[in-house]
């Protein structure tokens, strides 16, 4: 990968400690906690395993966001661009 693919370009250092910090709403987080629970009892409707995968897909997403924050930062800093 290039930085081009991994950084995020034209984000303030602001905006980038916010994604980094970045997580998952708690009311999401408390439905994920209990479709993993249901889930492991095998007792999922169809529903509600679309919806688990929903928010398994988000979270992967929000962790690659996240990391191409952190990533940012770090490469900003070494650069001394701390805009």
């Amino acid at each position: 990968m290039t930085n081009e693919t991994t950084i995020l370009p034209n984000v303030r250092r602001s905006g980038l400690q916010a994604l980094a910090n970045a997580m998952l709403a708690p009311r999401d987080h408390a439905k994920l906690d209990d479709l993993l629970s249901r889930n492991s009892e095998g007792q999922l409707t169809e529903s509600e395993t679309t919806r688990l995968d929903s928010l398994i897909e988000q979270i992967d997403k929000l962790n690659l966001l996240k990391a191409r924050a952190e990533f940012t930062l770090r490469q900003q800093e070494s650069t001394g661009r701390l805009g």
